[in-house]
């Protein structure tokens, strides 16, 4: 885990917490509940923030209100944009200029995890997760990578 914190940092990309909104069920929401209960810190940027309300906007305006609830009961943290450094080495991993900033911003901020349900550009792109400090997957990759450490960490304090 990066940083000083011992708490993973777990950074959602727009379609993980879309997913997290929309359901109450399934790997997405439970890593909301798991922010809210402080046993990770979550993460977004700016532009998954700005992403969000215009999907939700689109396709779900009601649940506009639930999404701000969820963001706010799940303590999750709006990192800085990300620097030129960092776009410009995401940029060399990934082509399209929004998915780079999501990954630089994930970066950038020192994240353990970034959560994605983006198979085209994230998950199937071998080259980005060979290229990054941290693990990229889905929410039920991330929940067991979660698990794992706090496995680790349980058994450390031994």
């Amino acid at each position: 885990m990066s940083g000083t914190s011992l708490r993973p940092r777990v950074f959602l990309d727009t379609s993980a917490l879309f997913a997290g909104i929309w359901s109450a069920v399934g790997g997405a929401r439970m890593l909301l509940r798991l922010g809210e209960a402080g046993a990770i810190e979550l993460l977004i940027s700016p532009q998954v923030l700005a992403e969000l309300q215009a999907a939700l906007a689109r396709k779900a305006p009601e649940a506009l209100p639930l999404a701000a609830v969820l963001l706010d009961q799940s303590a999750a943290i709006v990192a800085t944009p990300p620097d030129h450094d960092h776009l410009e080495l995401a940029g060399a991993l990934i082509a399209h200029p929004g998915d780079a900033a999501i990954v630089a911003a994930a970066w950038q901020a020192s994240s353990d995890f970034l959560v994605t349900l983006d198979r085209q550009h994230f998950l199937d792109n071998s080259e980005l997760a060979a290229g990054v400090p941290f693990a990229i997957g889905t929410p039920g990759d991330a929940l067991a990578w979660i698990r794992m450490q706090l496995q680790r960490r349980a058994r450390g304090a031994e």
